[in-house]
């Protein structure tokens, strides 16, 4: 009898460890899982990853090459959306946002952003130009693509309103919700390297 509970007392342990590691990698593995919002069925909203849109993947498949695409084909007021659930998030604290972008799509002040909300329950929007991205250029080597920055000055994140160093955050979702009847009207935009405290998911 003192054997099994011995054996089950190192099972206990080991599982319990399992777990614990389990976590602490999962801490820092972060993906992005595209959704549409469309409680009218619309059907004018369209959220993927898209193969051969993008820049190189590091993955086994070089030439997979994906990107996210966010697309909205109506007009703004219309109740629907695109983004894309950043999973793995919760817990940790900001420090750095951001993505590669796509010429051609549209980069306005309320999409593609980022709606962070942290555990107080306060939603800190950053759009693609608004707040300005505290560092942004072309990718070398890679025309048409800018990659888009929002890194921490201090303790603080840009973002309306700022995300502090002392806000945990609870959830991160990527939103795109402006239509063909803003910015240059192509209603969609184009986004890869989606970067997490420089961490970057650029494939499903």
């Amino acid at each position: 009898m003192r054997t099994q509970h011995a054996l089950l007392g190192m099972v206990m342990v080991s599982l319990a460890t399992l777990v614990m590691t389990g976590f602490a990698l999962a801490e820092f593995s972060f993906n992005a899982r595209p959704f549409e919002f469309d409680p009218g069925s619309t059907g004018t909203v369209v959220a993927q990853w898209v193969k051969h849109l993008g820049l190189p993947d590091s993955d086994d498949d070089e030439h997979s090459n994906f990107a996210l695409l966010l697309s909205k084909n109506t007009a703004t007021p219309t109740v629907a959306a695109a983004g894309a659930q950043i999973r793995g998030v919760q817990g940790i604290t900001l420090t750095e946002l951001g993505y590669d972008f796509r010429a051609g799509g549209h980069c306005g002040a309320g999409a593609p952003r980022f709606n962070v909300v942290t555990t107080d329950n306060v939603v800190h929007f950053i759009g693609c130009n608004s707040p300005f991205p505290t560092g942004s250029g072309a990718l070398s080597g890679f025309s048409g693509w800018t990659r888009l920055r929002w890194t921490a000055t201090g303790s603080v994140v840009p973002g309306f309103p700022p995300v502090l160093s002392t806000q945990t955050v609870q959830s991160i979702t990527i939103i795109f919700d402006e239509g063909t009847d803003q910015g240059n009207s192509s209603g969609m935009a184009v986004i890869d390297n989606i970067d997490i405290n420089g961490t970057l998911i650029g494939s499903p």
